[in-house]
């Protein structure tokens, strides 16, 4: 074969290849505008109003094991939204009340069985750790019947944990709003700044040792 039949063959085949990773290219850069994957590489910018809260983040980090393994803490903990809701009298409340005070807030409902299941170690958590510096704040995002929250966790005897209620479920929207709610239950652990410092799609044991010695770590507690 002639050797000048080989020229247009390799710049066919060089072609050829640079459109393949140009397109594999142009694939990883769509997930990563679906899927958020852009975030893994470290672009997004810290939040000014949470630089306290990295070390703090980064001594829980260590801790993430166990019965509270799919906890994911912050890389770089940023501001939440201004949640609002109500509490048992139906005052109105919102996130900013917890500033000063690290507080786990966690998203519920009766229809949820997970979060029913988990509610009792939430309570006990509560009980263990609750103080002038943490809160286990509790949100029930049930919209019909209000009363229906408040008697199932008397008859679960679920007592310690404080009642908070959203019958709009917004507090839902807003936090997934900021990728940080997209089933149920939801928990985030929120440092006195009103950073986050870790979150959990699902159930966890949070009365269990594992769970005592990550809270304790964001508390700063010896």
């Amino acid at each position: 074969m002639n050797s000048s039949d080989d020229v247009p063959r390799t710049y066919a085949k060089k072609r050829v290849a640079l459109i393949l990773v140009g397109g594999v290219v142009g694939v990883a850069v769509g997930l990563a505008g679906v899927y958020g994957i852009g975030r893994l590489t470290g672009n997004a910018g810290a939040d000014p109003a949470c630089k306290a809260s990295v070390e703090t983040a980064r001594r829980m980090t260590p801790l993430v094991h166990g019965e509270v393994a799919a906890v994911a803490v912050a890389n770089a903990p940023k501001s939440l939204p201004v949640l609002a809701f109500k509490d048992g009298s139906g005052t109105a409340k919102s996130l900013a009340d917890w500033r000063g005070r690290t507080a786990l807030v966690n998203l519920w409902a009766t229809w949820c069985v997970p979060c029913r299941k988990e509610m009792p170690a939430l309570d006990a958590l509560q009980a263990k750790l609750g103080g002038a510096d943490f809160e286990v704040v509790s949100i029930n995002i049930d919209t019909r019947d209000p009363d229906k929250p408040k008697d199932w966790l008397k008859n679960a005897g679920v007592s310690t944990l404080a009642y908070y209620a959203d019958n709009s479920a917004k507090v839902f929207q807003d936090l997934k709003a900021v990728g940080k709610a997209f089933g149920m239950p939801t928990t985030l652990i929120v440092d006195p700044n009103g950073c986050e410092l870790a979150y959990l799609a699902g159930p966890a044991e949070w009365a269990s040792g594992d769970a005592l010695k990550l809270v304790t770590a964001a508390l700063r507690r010896p």
